[in-house]
């Protein structure tokens, strides 16, 4: 297993740092969070045609490029570090996965290069309950309706569910649970912005009232294609933390540099040195942990539930870790509206819940160990 990004990752890295400092600077962040739909589509379409980026990672004869999952995690980073205000994670890292892992053919054909070539934006429609990230806890319904289904039911906290076109949403059929299409347009479908924390990233409540679904693979098949679309998008996510920590040590050990009191800078106090110190060493071995768990994916080697629950679980606590001693190395700057280090610590108490908290993944991991997996 090769763990070091080749000069074409790299470059690709520069790339959209260099797209990102230019199209999502913190002027543009504050702007978009403060809007509806909580990103700039002309951006988006950018993002798409310029960089192709949405389908990077898509296979080439659904739209995208074909490229692998080390690839999409250098992009994930990057817009961490970012904070990107845009439906990325929803549509590309959620729905796209998820079409991907089905196996569907058809579903894919149809419905994958609209979303590789940024005219669709879809989402994963999975959580009923903050308290359950699986299968396990979803009570939604899907009934026969002709040729097709009709689906009953509540979802919360879907990503940019109040913009998205297309929803996959997960809803047990007679035969298990299943994972359907339902067009955002479809009558008996009541979308809701949900008022959340971290502002920079918009999630939706949502209810079904009959509403027509295509249902994608076959009956039953939700159970298999969700726990493996939630362990690729832990691991996005935990490159997203790895990002916007690796983000939060560079300002801290800038303004450690610039902040003269007591007539030298704070940076030669010995307590300053040794938060930044900590921070250095907690936001490298995330990086170590994230990007292990992304070459696992890649390989498709048996550790990947294990190192996925690792990367989650250690990034969140270093994301989380990283943006508290933000502030405090700013001092009183660090909590006002007007300074950054504020979203980005919103930004680290979301993503340490969102997919389940460290908690739950360091129980999944402990779970595997005993169980002998990944020994």
């Amino acid at each position: 297993m090769s763990m070091a990004f080749n000069e074409e990752q790299e470059e690709l890295r520069k790339s959209v740092r260099r797209f990102l400092e230019q199209k999502s600077s913190s002027a543009d962040v504050r702007k978009l969070m403060e809007t509806e739909e909580g990103y700039d589509p002309a951006v988006w379409q950018q993002m798409a045609e310029q960089l192709g980026l949405q389908g990077l990672a898509l296979p080439e004869e659904h739209g995208g490029s074909g490229y692998g999952f080390i690839e999409q995690i250098v992009v994930l980073e990057e817009m961490g570090r970012a904070l990107l205000c845009a439906p990325y994670f929803s549509s590309v890292v959620l729905a796209g996965t998820a079409l991907v892992e089905s196996g569907d053919e058809a579903a894919q054909k149809d419905l994958l290069p609209g979303i590789a070539d940024g005219s669709t934006i879809a989402t994963l429609a999975w959580i009923e309950s903050p308290s359950s990230w699986g299968i396990e806890g979803i009570s939604a319904t899907a009934k026969r309706a002709g040729d097709g289904y009709t689906i009953d039911g509540t979802k919360t906290l879907v990503l940019d569910g109040h913009t998205a076109s297309l929803i996959l949403v997960v809803a047990n059929a007679d035969g298990g649970p299943s994972l359907f299409a339902v067009d955002a347009s479809a009558d008996g479908l009541t979308r809701r912005k949900l008022e959340t924390l971290d502002m920079t990233r918009k999630a939706a409540a949502l209810e079904f009232s009959g509403v027509k679904a295509r249902l994608i693979g076959s009956e039953g098949d939700a159970t298999g294609i969700l726990e493996r679309t939630l362990r690729i998008a832990a691991v996005g996510l935990a490159a997203e933390q790895v990002g916007a920590a690796q983000k939060c040590l560079e300002a801290s050990v800038d303004y450690a540099k610039l902040r003269v009191q007591f007539g030298r800078p704070i940076g030669s106090f010995q307590a300053i040195k040794h938060k930044c110190a900590d921070m250095l060493l907690e936001v490298e071995s995330a990086k170590s942990a994230a990007y292990y768990a992304a070459w696992a994916i890649a390989d498709g080697t048996d550790e990947v539930p294990v190192v996925t629950a690792l990367a989650k679980a250690y990034c969140s606590d270093a994301f989380a870790s990283a943006a508290t001693e933000t502030i405090q190395i700013h001092g009183g700057i660090g909590f006002t509206w007007e300074h950054d280090a504020h979203l980005y610590y919103r930004r680290a108490k979301s993503t340490e819940q969102f997919l389940g908290s460290p908690a739950e993944h360091r129980d999944v991991l402990a779970g595997l160990l005993l169980a002998g997996q990944g020994s």
